[in-house]
């Protein structure tokens, strides 16, 4: 029994699979960030996709090829979703940075370049610290490192994604900006 390699159907079943698997990613990311009409609508389109590029498959058990194309179409479509959400850089970041003298202009330099920031003197191991609260939208994480990391290199920075946020400088523009997406 001669297996006969059908080129366009393999092709097809990975480009149906990765296309699928990318917005479910983007979809996925959507939902986290809270596009709450945004991420219905892709995954209208999403499963009617997934639909299809199924049915390809499963209609053609018989060819282990057409099961292979499928699962690379997952395993790139993962990867290029989180790249195009990486891309897109949705949502905020809250840095803490903390520096290892008091004596500095980083706060001065951060303001200057409209990042919000709030500091506060800490005691650490090896005495006073000034700590940075700042946050920002995800666009701006890279300006805000490259802007720390040059100003004082022996800063220690940590990041994450506030879930919920409330009070404070940035309030009316977060809010502004989440009833657009809503």
């Amino acid at each position: 029994m001669t297996m006969t390699i059908d080129v366009p159907t393999l092709l097809l079943i990975f480009c149906i699979n990765f296309i699928y698997i990318t917005l479910n990613t983007i979809r996925f990311m959507l939902t986290m960030k809270g596009f709450r009409n945004l991420a219905p609508v892709l995954s209208v389109i999403e499963i009617t996709v997934y639909v299809v590029g199924l049915a390809l498959v499963l209609n053609r058990l018989d060819n282990v090829l057409n099961v292979m194309a499928y699962a690379l179409g997952y395993g790139v479509g993962v990867r290029v979703g989180i790249w195009v959400e990486d891309k897109l850089a949705l949502g905020y970041i809250m840095a803490t940075v903390i520096l290892p003298s008091t004596d500095t202009e980083l706060p001065k330099l951060l303001r200057e370049n409209a990042f919000g920031v709030t500091q506060s003197l800490a005691e650490g191991w090896e005495g006073e610290r000034l700590v940075l609260d700042i946050l920002t939208p995800r666009n701006q994480e890279r300006k805000l490192y490259a802007l720390v990391n040059e100003a004082e290199p022996k800063a220690f920075i940590i990041t994450y994604e506030p879930k919920y946020i409330s009070g404070g400088f940035w309030v009316k523009r977060v809010r502004n900006s989440r009833f657009k997406r809503r």
